[in-house]
């Protein structure tokens, strides 16, 4: 088995250095003084788990790779669209792309019977242009459930968990799925292949909905506004108003808004990618998150007046670090 990690940075070359650790040939793909500290010193990563140093061929240059049995996305969704050119070369016939975004993914409506199968979400896919980049038919799902961050060039801090659910779009049970969960963990990490990865999807957007903004507008930490009485409502108002659009799409989350805010409150007082995203001046990938749940409120006829107000300021935020 081939990989092709694309957008090798905190959570992709975790994955690259625990897949070349179990023997799989993996190569990143990464830019910079990051790329630079890796060709010299391998991917030092530091964690609870036990420290360990992998060396993967890394490169700026897809070309340099050729052709990949799965490609795994370590890219922000707001970047999916301009990635063609980088992952054609990647692609032979069968391969397959990974991709570890939070939020609403672009293949969600994909195979999904219904009254909304194949509706393409504009926010999450303007004008198909995600879709032409990243073709549906080789789309898996990923929701991760691992927190880590770059704190040096080529060093990888790994804060807490292990698990990276995947799953097929039309919730089958593939060879690809299975061989690609079979690597991660000899690799040494947790890889369900999830029959319904939607409900992951939407477990996992209930925290990052709220969060998220919150931290970015109030410069604040995960245990900072779970702590804070009016933020901590505000949290609770999110959730509620995002599993109601869950529910109006055919998926129940399944979990309680006080136990899915007691999970994100252990976390403590981490900064959310959001936030880290603010500091260094990136835009912020929102349209994922927030965007993309308004557009389906929309759809469904769904009320959804606090996610609303939060996104106006959010993107409002966002438009001033937008080049």
């Amino acid at each position: 088995m081939k990989v092709a990690v694309l957008g090798a940075g905190a959570i992709g070359a975790y994955v690259g250095a625990a897949l070349h650790k179990a023997g799989v040939e993996t190569h990143l793909i990464a830019r910079g003084h990051h790329l630079e500290a890796i060709r010299l010193h391998g991917v030092r990563v530091l964690s609870p788990r036990g420290d360990f140093t992998a060396h993967p061929h890394a490169t700026d240059d897809p070309a340099q790779v050729g052709q990949v049995d799965h490609v795994f996305l370590g890219l922000k969704a707001n970047g999916y669209a301009a990635a063609g050119p980088m992952i054609k070369p990647l692609l032979h016939e069968a391969t397959s792309i990974i991709a570890a975004q939070n939020g609403i993914p672009w293949w969600y409506f994909h195979g999904l019977p219904g009254p909304y199968e194949g509706y393409r979400i504009e926010s999450v896919d303007p004008g198909g242009t995600v879709t032409a980049a990243l073709p549906l038919e080789r789309a898996i799902g990923c929701v991760v459930y691992a927190a880590t961050e770059i704190e040096e060039p080529g060093v990888i801090r790994h804060l807490e968990g292990t698990r990276f659910s995947i799953g097929e779009p039309t919730g089958l049970p593939t060879d690809r799925c299975r061989e690609f969960s079979e690597a991660m963990v000899e690799g040494g990490l947790k890889c369900p292949v999830e029959p319904d990865l939607r409900k992951d999807v939407w477990i996992k957007l209930m925290g990052n909905i709220a969060f998220n903004p919150i931290s970015a507008l109030a410069r604040a930490t995960m245990a900072g506004i779970a702590r804070h009485e009016g933020t901590r409502e505000l949290v609770m108002a999110m959730m509620h108003e995002t599993v109601e659009v869950a529910r109006r799409v055919g998926c129940d989350p399944g979990i309680s808004v006080e136990r899915r805010l007691a999970g994100a409150e252990k976390a403590g007082d981490h900064k959310t990618s959001t936030l880290q995203d603010l500091e260094k001046g990136k835009p912020l990938e929102l349209d994922v998150l927030l965007a993309a749940v308004v557009e389906l409120a929309d759809l469904t006829g769904a009320e959804v007046p606090t996610l609303r107000a939060i996104h106006a300021v959010s993107d409002l935020l966002n438009e001033s670090l937008i080049p």
